[in-house]
């Protein structure tokens, strides 16, 4: 049998994590402010369904390891209040994370509009 108020509790607690996170964390924000334009954009330059599922999915993964890299911060800020070369190497490995798929995800963006933004410039 589902526990209905367990599963209702999760869905709150992770609404909060993501509205926490977009109060407290400006990378969050910008991440977020950049996909709403991008999103106008693909849904202007009518992006087939498909167009549209990929970028979708890119965004998705960019915000979710957006909100891991910060979950890391705070987990490692909340074990040591000192400086330490290994907290330090597990922020900065989380923060890479996010940068790394970042730099693919401008790629495929890259990839994704052009064709139609070529389509939009002719006609």
């Amino acid at each position: 049998m589902i526990a209905w108020k367990k599963l209702f509790n999760s869905f709150i607690f992770a609404f909060t994590g993501i509205i926490k996170t977009f109060k407290s964390e400006q990378n969050f924000k910008i991440h977020i402010m950049i996909s709403v334009i991008v999103i106008l954009t693909a849904v202007t330059l009518d992006f087939s369904s498909l167009r549209m599922a990929v970028l979708l999915i890119v965004i998705g993964i960019v915000l979710a390891l957006e909100l891991m890299n910060t979950a890391v911060e705070k987990t490692v800020d909340l074990m040591t209040l000192e400086r330490h070369p290994l907290a330090k190497e597990a922020k900065d490995a989380a923060a890479g994370a996010v940068l790394v798929f970042s730099i693919f995800a401008v790629i495929i963006g890259i990839l994704l509009f052009i064709e139609p933004l070529l389509r939009s410039i002719e006609s």
